[in-house]
């Protein structure tokens, strides 16, 4: 059992099988035996490796990609801010999808969004190009959108400078939820977990 408040380290050597663990709890493979049980009110967030999927979206928008449900609103709103004709059914719509845009503080979403590329060091110049000029960054920028109950992160700081792995560290630090992180940097290991999950022989010690 995974508990709020904690980072998980998960290590072991290569091969073992800390990745695969990963993809069982997001769900992204089937498991052939047990379960992976979640609160459904809890939102999961994954540091995804496809970093071309979005090479046609701006740096802002694939960070709140990260936040599904809230990306949905907002293109839903959209459509209906450009309707020239507006029925009394368009206008309930409306405002319901308003009200749900608010409880998910939507109108802070870009400049939370914002601090988070500053924070990994990815300046403001660059928030409104297209993700095909940029890097993995931003991928992981979009993974710690929108405080998830569940955060799953594979080799976060590769591709980090100094500055920026430092800057994680403070986040996962203050991050009050769960937070599971396959690593083999052991410094940034030692200075973010609560618990190590040892993977060795298909088994796992916390």
């Amino acid at each position: 059992q995974f508990t709020k408040g904690n980072c998980y380290g998960v290590i072991g050597a290569n091969g073992a099988g800390k990745s695969t663990f990963l993809k069982l709890l997001s769900g992204e493979i089937e498991s052939t035996s047990g379960a992976v049980i979640i609160d459904q009110n809890e939102r999961m967030s994954i540091l995804k490796q496809n970093q071309n999927a979005y090479d046609d979206q701006s740096v802002i928008r694939t960070v709140l990609a990260g936040h599904k449900r809230l990306v949905e609103i907002m293109d839903e709103k959209e459509v209906y801010y450009n309707m020239t004709e507006f029925t009394e059914a368009d206008g309930e719509r409306l405002a319901e999808l308003e009200g749900e845009f608010v409880e998910l503080d939507g109108w802070n979403a870009e400049a939370d969004a914002e601090t988070l590329l500053n924070g990994l060091g990815v300046g403001s110049e660059y928030h409104y190009m297209l993700m095909g000029e940029l890097d993995s960054k931003i991928l992981l920028a979009q993974a710690l959108f929108g405080n998830p109950d569940i955060l799953l992160l594979d080799e976060p700081t590769n591709n980090l400078d100094a500055k920026a792995a430092r800057w994680l560290e403070n986040f996962i630090a203050n991050f009050e939820n769960t937070v599971l992180v396959v690593s083999h940097d052991r410094h940034f290991l030692n200075n973010v977990c609560t618990h190590i999950c040892d993977v060795d022989f298909g088994k796992i010690k916390v």
